[in-house]
């Protein structure tokens, strides 16, 4: 048996956690069109034969500005620290930036083999628009190998774990061979909430909240399933308490009833969802609300 851990690096909605669910085949990591949609490391697990690809989705590296980016940004650090091979995920429609620049210092500095994916090929119609942006990566850093993609299209996608398998090391499998991840369900939830927020609102309010799932239960009804949730969003604001909640309840409705779907999906069953709205000014920035709620893996 043997096993390869990868860490998925990059900037934010540059297609990482994309990435992470089309190569492991469930959706484990949630997505959306805003930046810091990942705030947790999530071990996404691929066991193919006798080996086991255990893909690391990590937080897009951001300038931080409060003390939540910060355990963000740390994160991302260490997660380069003790992997096999990482993959750098750019977007191939933009220029090379501080973020990338400050990843590759730390694989040099981590000797750590890395792929580059350039993501979103697609939206690039003369293919030899490629050669220069691929030149450019190439002067930053000697990577084991450059591999111009799409994830939404699978554009060459079909080349990326045969490039991971040469670094698989002899070594017993971490993780049950039938997972996807070793998020709990919980975790899930609470995360398929949060993106919902994401799709339904604009500006900066969604990453001022976070969600905290206070009942996971389990009961029959006659010979069906139901499971009850109980989970609290919370946000900074007394004004974004009402944004969230909407002219009549409007918006919340509809967050829950998105978010009912995909758990129903996840979890097999019928879906007793109550979601309620709490303040906690400027939550980011307090370490205990971060702690209690284990919005960060660094706390």
């Amino acid at each position: 048996m043997k096993n390869v851990f990868i860490a998925v690096t990059g900037r934010p909605n540059a297609g990482k956690s994309s990435l992470t669910n089309l190569l492991v085949g469930e959706k484990i990591s949630i997505v959306s069109d805003k930046p810091q949609t990942t705030r947790n490391k999530i071990n996404g697990v691929l066991t193919k034969g006798e080996i086991q690809y255990v893909f690391i989705d990590t937080p897009g590296m951001i300038k931080a500005r409060n003390r939540l980016n910060e355990h963000m940004v740390k994160s991302v650090r260490t997660a380069v620290d003790d992997v096999d091979c990482a993959i750098l995920m750019a977007d191939v429609t933009r220029k090379i930036s501080a973020v990338e620049q400050e990843l590759v210092r730390s694989f040099a500095a981590n000797g750590t083999a890395v792929i580059l994916l350039l993501n979103k090929v697609d939206l690039i119609s003369d293919k030899e628009k490629l050669l220069p942006v691929i030149a450019q990566y190439s002067e930053l850093y000697d990577f084991e190998e450059v591999i111009p993609i799409s994830v939404k299209r699978r554009i060459n996608t079909d080349k990326i774990l045969p490039a991971l398998e040469k670094f698989a090391v002899e070594g017993e499998h971490f993780f049950p061979d039938d997972i996807a991840t070793d998020r709990t369900e919980r975790f899930l939830c609470a995360e398929i909430i949060r993106e919902k927020i994401l799709w339904t609102m604009q500006q900066e309010i969604p990453h001022g909240t976070a969600v905290d799932i206070e009942e996971f239960s389990s009961r029959k009804k006659g010979t069906e399933d139901i499971t009850d949730l109980r989970a609290v969003i919370i946000c900074e604001k007394d004004s974004h308490k009402g944004m969230i909640i909407g002219k009549g309840g409007e918006r919340l409705k509809q967050i829950g009833t998105l978010a009912r779907k995909d758990i129903e999906e996840l979890l097999g069953t019928k879906v007793n969802l109550q979601l309620f709205v709490k303040v906690k000014e400027d939550w980011r920035n307090r370490e205990n609300i971060i702690s209690e709620y284990k919005l960060s893996d660094d706390v």
